[in-house]
């Protein structure tokens, strides 16, 4: 339940995996009607309960990762859960364990630190005035670590303008 969004669709078909935060006070769940997203003792926030969930999309507008879908097939919001019949009993999600680059990651805090010495987990996020801490961490050069991530300034980054030159053929020749 992770998706890949372009990172400049024109020009690479480069992508980054967008998965649930798993946030500490999932904002996801806090705006749900019917109260049917939970987050488990061990921090893992949950799809919707089908029994629960009434199909609002209340939690695909509030979520500041825009990581819940709404499928409506189903009238069922669906996101990444940490494959949680899998980590529950100690088995990686299934995107950690077959990606092939290792972008996601799967283990402890020294494991992660071993595999990435260059690196430094960011688990705070800030959206507007609002810090999100999350049980994901996302990780940034060892070198300029910020105390958190500002994504919506991040949004704001505009790729520069490329021009592109097509030649027209008239007919003449």
């Amino acid at each position: 339940m992770i998706h890949l969004e372009f990172i400049d669709r024109p020009h690479t078909t480069q992508t980054v995996p967008v998965v649930c935060m798993h946030c500490d006070s999932p904002t996801c769940a806090e705006v749900c009607p019917a109260d049917a997203i939970k987050r488990s003792p061990d921090g893992v926030v949950q799809s919707a309960r089908k029994p629960r969930c009434i199909a609002c999309s209340n939690c695909v507008l509030a979520c500041p990762f825009g990581v819940p879908k709404m499928m409506s097939d189903f009238e069922l919001m669906m996101k990444c859960d940490m494959c949680y019949d899998r980590s529950s009993v100690g088995l990686k999600p299934m995107c950690a364990s077959v990606c092939p680059s290792q972008a996601l990651f799967f283990g402890t805090r020294e494991e992660l630190e071993l595999s990435r010495p260059q690196s430094a987990p960011i688990d705070r996020f800030k959206f507007g005035n609002q810090t999100i801490t999350t049980k994901v961490k996302m990780m940034a050069p060892r070198r300029a670590v910020p105390e958190h991530l500002d994504v919506t300034a991040a949004m704001e980054v505009h790729a520069p303008a490329r021009t592109v030159r097509l030649e027209v053929l008239n007919g003449a020749g």
